[in-house]
């Protein structure tokens, strides 16, 4: 089997807050944990308010405590 992965930007839709989006994202790595996906990246953009990845070491952190044993990282 391929290993496949994700990349998720946590994107904040319009009328959503950052807390919305990132309780987004953890949801989503552990969905995609349960579909079997080898790795979770998290991608780090700045200064872009519809994105609420910025500090990738911080939500590296809060998806890896939430799931268990997907490989989550940051990238793009």
């Amino acid at each position: 089997m391929i290993p496949v992965s994700v990349l998720d930007l946590s994107p904040v839709p319009e009328g959503s807050t950052t807390a919305d989006a990132l309780a987004a994202t953890i949801e989503l790595a552990q969905h995609t944990e349960e579909l079997g996906y080898h790795r979770y990246w998290l991608a780090e953009h700045h200064n872009m308010p519809g994105i609420a990845s910025s500090a990738t070491p911080v939500l590296i952190g809060q998806v890896a405590a939430r799931t268990r044993h997907i490989r989550v990282g940051s990238g793009g």
